[in-house]
């Protein structure tokens, strides 16, 4: 694994990892090496487990849901 074994970070160290990883997702899959790519992936679906699982009942906005993506898709310009 690379890096802090994410369970170790506290809540503010987490955050900041998730918001670097996946600022540099982007690059990482227009120019990264297929290893680098696949290295990069494993850290962020590491990360954000753990997000998850210390936030279970995290708030959902209804517009990031389908059914919110449906109703935007209809609504009036």
């Amino acid at each position: 694994m690379n890096g802090v074994d994410p369970g170790r970070l506290d809540d503010q160290q987490l955050i900041k990892e998730l918001e670097t990883i996946h600022r540099t997702r982007h690059t990482t899959l227009l120019h990264g090496s297929d290893g680098a790519l696949r290295a990069h992936g494993d850290r962020m679906a590491q990360l954000e487990g753990e997000y998850l699982r210390r936030h279970p009942r995290r708030s959902v906005a209804a517009a990031r849901t389908r059914a919110g993506a449906r109703e935007r898709g209809h609504a009036s310009p």
